[in-house]
């Protein structure tokens, strides 16, 4: 690689990176370059435990049970504890939810407040975590809705993804990485281990229009309607002129299967069934804002039937059916089941 090369990556942080778009933006403040400096901390704190699975007493559950009604990881807590005590003491947010707390978040009044809710899965994948397979944080970022004289409510919480300000994922894997998007485009940074920083590795992601793969969960098709089913077996049949059959991977962990979606194009589908009739991914922690980085790398995705963007969200963990990826892939799902 040419000393140019090394510059050009070197010199794009994750922060340089969010501070150039922060000069764009007239009347900015700088509460959202903050933020995000947060969540990367909190993104290397975890990595940095996850990367000691195995090590030190961090696999396993730890007795509990959340809201989703799962047993809780050990890792799934650290993580979580990790992104509310950083943020919490920042500045930036004035409420937060967690896929793995029941009720919205307050910020402790001995703390400063400010003009964002983030909402996350602190460890998407936490059943793989004691098999080394890539797991990751997913976050979004709303703007509050409520008056910033009054405290912040549920409201401000339930937000259609359309609103969303920002979204990403950190992913804990062979390497770990920060994906993020505010709607225009979508970038990757790499974690530099030894510097402790996010460098700028993967610019202006684009899904490719239509892809090769599909991911979906096989061992449930004995539940999936009629219409579900002819969807997968279509991916199967050899169609040259069609681009069939598909190479069907699965992961099972949504940031794991989404990531390589994103970057090699294809489909993840978590279809609905007779068991979760609504669906079983969470809408604020992983369906919005996968959706608000598929939508800007120019993908889609869907329930079926409406725009996962679209939904107005009426609890704090909805759930939903999720299609996921190249835009005429989406397209098509949407044409079967819609």
């Amino acid at each position: 690689m040419s000393e140019s090369t090394l510059a050009e990556i070197y010199g794009w942080t994750l922060e340089r990176h969010i501070l150039e778009q922060q000069r764009t933006v007239e009347g900015a403040t700088g509460e959202f370059t903050k933020l995000f400096q947060q969540l990367a901390l909190a993104g290397k704190i975890i990595a940095s435990r996850v990367n000691q699975a195995g090590l030190v007493d961090v696999l396993g559950v730890t007795g509990e049970t959340n809201v989703q009604g799962e047993q809780v990881q050990k890792l799934d807590e650290f993580a979580n504890q990790a992104l509310i005590r950083v943020l919490e003491a920042g500045g930036q947010v004035c409420l937060m939810a967690s896929e793995e707390v029941e009720d919205p978040i307050p910020i402790p009044t001995k703390f400063p407040r400010g003009k964002y809710v983030l909402m996350f899965d602190p460890l998407d994948g936490s059943s793989n975590i004691d098999v080394n397979i890539s797991i990751g944080t997913i976050f979004s970022v709303h703007q509050r809705v409520t008056d910033s004289d009054a405290e912040p409510a549920l409201s401000d919480c339930l937000q259609p993804g359309y609103k969303q300000v920002a979204a990403g994922y950190i992913i804990y894997g062979s390497s770990t990485m920060f994906v993020y998007t505010t709607g225009q485009s979508v970038h990757g940074f790499t974690l530099d281990p030894t510097v402790g920083e996010f460098f700028l590795s993967h610019p202006n992601i684009q899904m490719p229009k239509r892809g090769k793969i599909y991911s979906v969960n096989e061992g449930n098709a004995a539940k999936w309607s009629d219409d579900v089913r002819a969807w997968v077996d279509d991916f199967k049949i050899s169609d040259e002129d069609r681009g069939r059959p598909y190479s069907g991977r699965y992961i099972g962990t949504l940031v794991a299967d989404f990531h390589r979606t994103l970057l090699k194009g294809g489909i993840f589908g978590y279809p609905a069934d007779n068991k979760n009739p609504n669906g079983k991914l969470r809408l604020l922690y992983e369906g919005a804002p996968m959706a608000m980085i598929a939508k800007a790398a120019g993908g889609d995705a869907s329930t079926g039937t409406q725009k996962i963007l679209d939904i107005t969200p009426t609890e704090l963990h909805q759930r939903v059916p999720l299609y996921i990826g190249s835009a005429d892939d989406v397209a098509e799902v949407e044409r079967v089941l819609g």
